[in-house]
């Protein structure tokens, strides 16, 4: 099945919908809300009825939703509504567990304010929002066990405002995250130097998690886990997933939350305590990037449509489209992952049992290793390594179904639990 979806998603169709979305003109967080044809509203309303009409071909299979919520800030100097279009495929056996793609409509130039001027935002974030579309309609044709989400956000530029809307609206629906993929800058391969890479793109993970209380920062810093955050290792999953299923293109795992000193709307679903990560483009063109449409002694600054590398950011929804799948398709992560072994040659890997899981694998690496290298297949709830010794590597469990699709590893504990805490610690 994943290999069948790879060939699903179209350059044509993100081409399409990229053309339409920079035809609005700007689509900054306070334009007008009002006309049809220019301006934020214009281009949500495009959104939700492309959801709406992906949904009649599935035969209402998307359940369509807009969280709203009228918000003031430094970036916002008005009550301005920030609203969500969400497109939501229910699970078929375990709809509580959710499987997120998000990227942000809104657009902006050098003013942050400026909510008038055109501001095409193709690369930023047109990419990452005709990439969601591109997925609901490819995965939309087929059934899965747990819940894909299909998000667009707005508000991003103003202070990650969708994002903080999404995350809130996954815990009052009581939705059990097990990954948000923020699609952010996905579009673009020319670097402002002059260097082209079209060959991967870069997927930004958290290493700690952000909801860590002081007592498991102590455990954590003593046992180990800096590295194995579930948003780190949900990033190797999707590296395993890029070497097997896509043709000369990888996920490069960058090991910080995002760009540094910089931020996208994956931070506030972290700061809630589900696991996310970041993909961005592998170079980025700092002359497209919340710039002024102009041309400067020859070189052309602004977010345009035609520097967007159609064939590259259909490679990055194709490894989108594949995780999302594999994670659906997969049982859970396991919980109440524990390890036993002090004074010991051996060690003792438990978990609880995880409904609709067939069997386990246990895995473990040098403590110095970025991928998991060793495993031992389990059919219970414990293994036993024998002559592995408990202070020499770092260990985890994946649940696996009967058909083969096995979740991100787990490692020990609070730092590698996919679960999110009863409350987030006070901030």
């Amino acid at each position: 099945m994943l290999r069948s979806l790879v060939s699903e998603v179209k350059e044509a169709e993100l081409r399409a919908a990229l053309t339409k979305l920079v035809g609005f003109g700007t689509r900054h967080t306070l334009s007008d809300t009002v006309s049809d044809t220019r301006g934020i509203g214009a281009a949500r309303r495009w959104v939700q009825k492309n959801f709406e009409e992906i949904s009649r071909g599935c035969g209402g299979c998307l359940q369509i939703e807009t969280p709203e919520q009228t918000v003031t800030g430094n970036r916002v100097p008005t009550p301005t509504k920030i609203v969500d279009v969400l497109a939501i495929q229910r699970g078929t056996t375990d709809p509580d567990r959710v499987i997120i793609i998000a990227g942000h409509i809104d657009s902006r130039i050098a003013d942050v304010l400026d909510a008038t001027s055109d501001a095409p935002g193709a690369d930023d974030d047109g990419s990452g929002t005709v990439a969601v579309i591109e997925a609901a309609r490819v995965l939309s044709k087929h059934k899965f066990p747990a819940t894909l989400v299909f998000a667009v956000l707005s508000g991003e530029e103003q202070g990650l405002l969708g994002g903080k809307l999404l995350a809130q609206y996954a815990t009052e629906h009581n939705w059990q995250v097990e990954a948000d993929l923020n699609n952010d800058i996905i579009g673009n391969t020319n670097g402002a130097n002059g260097v082209v890479e079209k060959s991967y793109v870069r997927v930004f993970s958290e290493g700690t998690r952000s909801t860590e209380t002081a007592e498991e920062a102590n455990r954590r810093r003593y046992n180990g886990g800096e590295v194995d955050s579930p948003s780190r290792n949900l990033a190797r999953f999707i590296s395993g997933l890029a070497d097997t299923y896509l043709t000369k293109f990888r996920a490069r795992m960058i090991y910080r939350t995002d760009r540094f000193g910089r931020g996208g709307d994956q931070v506030p679903v972290l700061a809630e305590g589900y696991p996310a990560v970041r993909f961005t483009e592998a170079i980025e063109n700092y002359t497209r990037e919340h710039q002024d449409v102009r041309n400067v002694n020859g070189v052309q600054h602004g977010d345009l449509l035609e520097a967007v590398d159609f064939p590259y950011l259909a490679q990055v929804t194709r490894l989108n489209v594949v995780t999302m799948a594999a994670l659906a398709m997969a049982p859970a992560p396991p919980t109440g992952v524990k390890i036993d072994g002090a004074v010991s040659l051996d060690t003792t890997v438990s978990w609880s049992a995880v409904p609709g899981a067939a069997s386990y694998r246990v895995w473990w690496r040098d403590t110095t290793a970025p991928l998991w290298t060793n495993s031992q297949a389990a059919t219970g709830t414990t293994a036993k390594l024998q002559n592995v010794n408990i202070d020499d590597w770092f260990f985890g469990v994946t649940a696996i179904s009967a058909d083969g699709y096995e979740s991100p590893v787990v490692f020990p504990g609070p730092a590698g639990s996919f679960t999110k805490p009863a409350a987030a610690p006070a901030r």
